[in-house]
């Protein structure tokens, strides 16, 4: 990524979040709203400056979706990308501007393990797996090859399962219930994706059925 693409990302990303944030609950004055932001982009910020010593490669991978991307990914992602993103309006809306409920502070406390939880899992995914891409392919022009380190050695998608901890957690965070539908929509989407991912790389990419057979966890380990 060059120097002008990642200031652009730095300022941009921030930016968009507030819009997603703020302009639902009508007043930047939401506090809960400010916490949220700050811990989004400390949380995201320390795992980017990870990645980058780590495995700065990830971020050409992750920079677009790729050619040779299926085309049955590109239209769950058509449908996953907006769901995702509903979660912040949606519960702007609901906990900032409508206030019709409030969440006990246990579970907005476990909103926030979850967000941190998912970018601590994810930074560890894409830390030990140059391979990871926004888009499902083959990549056999990068000789893609298994991957069975850190946290693949636990559950074969767990770049998934850190987006599932995201999704949920980030409605909890801002005190929404309602925030939860989009969650949950996001979520059949992704389980569906793992499901149509995983039975690709088993067919085409070498030695990945064997690691099945060794890793029997797709997301949740001890049940599927």
């Amino acid at each position: 990524m060059s120097r002008r693409t990642a200031i652009v990302y730095a300022v941009g990303l921030p930016l968009v979040l507030v819009l997603l944030i703020f302009l639902p609950a009508g007043s930047l004055a939401w506090r809960p709203g400010w916490v949220f932001l700050a811990v989004l982009v400390a949380g995201f910020g320390l795992s980017a400056l990870v990645l980058a010593r780590v495995n700065p490669v990830i971020y050409r991978a992750r920079s677009r979706i790729q050619a040779g991307t299926l085309a049955w990914d590109k239209t769950l992602l058509a449908l996953l990308l907006p769901a995702m993103t509903a979660v912040l309006p949606v519960a702007a809306l609901d906990a900032g501007r409508w206030q019709e409920a409030t969440l006990p502070t246990w579970a907005i406390l476990l909103g926030y393990v979850g967000v941190l939880a998912g970018i601590a899992l994810a930074a560890w995914a894409q830390a030990v797996n140059p391979f990871f891409e926004p888009g499902v392919r083959i990549q056999s022009e990068r000789h893609q090859r298994v991957i069975d380190s850190g946290p693949y050695r636990y559950v074969r998608h767990p770049g998934y399962v850190a987006a599932l901890w995201l999704f949920f957690g980030m409605g909890l965070a801002l005190g929404s219930l309602w925030a939860l539908v989009p969650a949950a929509l996001a979520a059949g989407l992704l389980v569906l994706r793992t499901v149509w991912e995983d039975r690709l790389l088993q067919g085409e990419l070498d030695g990945y059925a064997e690691y099945a057979r060794r890793v029997r966890w797709k997301l949740v380990p001890g049940v599927w």
